[in-house]
């Protein structure tokens, strides 16, 4: 089956195979992602924590987005590629439409994604009804880490699991195009899965949902810390650090670089600059400088 294109061609895959996505945040990932033929690539406001070194993902702009996504498109022009709308940038319909606006003229998304239940709804049909398509995301919501305490995993009382189950069915009547699941019980996203209409792409969320979506370090390995949910498909952050190592070493042992790492003159060349500048010359004008 060709690549999707589009984000509407993601929502064809639901009764096709399972969807693989995975976030990237520059050039080099991207190339990685569309080599590997991801489904979608997702620019998430993760990037916060990822590249900017911030602790949650809170601090994220859209100046931050649209200049991560810009170079994530030139790395991977023909991935389909998300954006996320970052924290307090889809306030109101209007609001919502000028910062997706953005990510769609400046850094040509294909799609954007924003956080939260019914409250989104009207964000949502706003921008669909401008021909901007919408991907959801519910469950864990890092934008609302403070008002959950925390990292935690969601949906997990009879109360919460009707409230998230309104919520899905609200976005797709609004008109997503797909559903992100974060950090919420397997049985949870299964029930959900089965009762929307457009993928389910989950993280955290076990194995029923109609894909899977993984952060570029946490999946390659390149995390501090690894979640519960992730399995690291390498190990890039010892494999890195132990070039790096090695590199020092080289270095200082004088193994590197070596001569076929070097470029030369002829001897020729060499021979005729000699003659016309000696050597012992040149080097007692280096000294008379110093």
């Amino acid at each position: 089956m060709v690549r999707p294109k589009t984000a509407q061609d993601l929502g064809m895959l639901k009764a096709q195979r399972p969807q693989v996505w995975l976030t990237a945040y520059d050039f080099i990932q991207a190339q990685l992602a569309e080599a590997a033929s991801m489904d979608a690539i997702l620019v998430g406001d993760s990037l916060g924590m990822t590249m900017l070194g911030y602790s949650n993902t809170l601090a994220v702009t859209t100046d931050d987005m649209v200049y991560h996504a810009r170079v994530v498109r030139r790395g991977a022009p023909q991935t389909v590629m998300v954006v996320d709308l970052p924290f307090l940038t889809y306030r109101s319909p209007e609001i919502a439409l000028t910062n997706a606006g953005r990510l769609m003229q400046e850094a040509s998304a294909d799609a954007v994604k924003l956080e939260g239940g019914r409250r989104v709804a009207e964000c949502v049909q706003r921008l669909v009804s401008e021909g901007i398509p919408v991907v959801g995301h519910l469950g864990l919501t890092p934008q609302s880490v403070h008002i959950m305490g925390g990292y935690r995993v969601q949906a997990k009382t009879e109360e919460a699991i009707v409230q998230i189950l309104d919520d899905a069915q609200s976005l797709v009547q609004a008109g997503i195009t797909a559903l992100v699941l974060e950090g919420i019980p397997d049985r949870v996203a299964e029930l959900i899965t089965e009762r929307i209409a457009v993928p389910s792409i989950g993280i955290g969320a076990g194995q029923a949902t109609d894909g899977q979506v993984l952060v570029f370090h946490d999946c390659l390995g390149l995390s501090e810390r690894t979640p519960k949910f992730v399995t690291p498909f390498a190990q890039g952050r010892q494999v890195l650090g132990q070039g790096l190592e090695q590199y020092r070493e080289a270095v200082l042992n004088g193994t590197f670089p070596d001569s076929d790492h070097a470029y030369h003159i002829a001897d020729k060349e060499w021979a005729r600059f000699q003659s016309r500048c000696p050597l012992s010359d040149t080097m007692s004008q280096e000294v008379k400088r110093d």
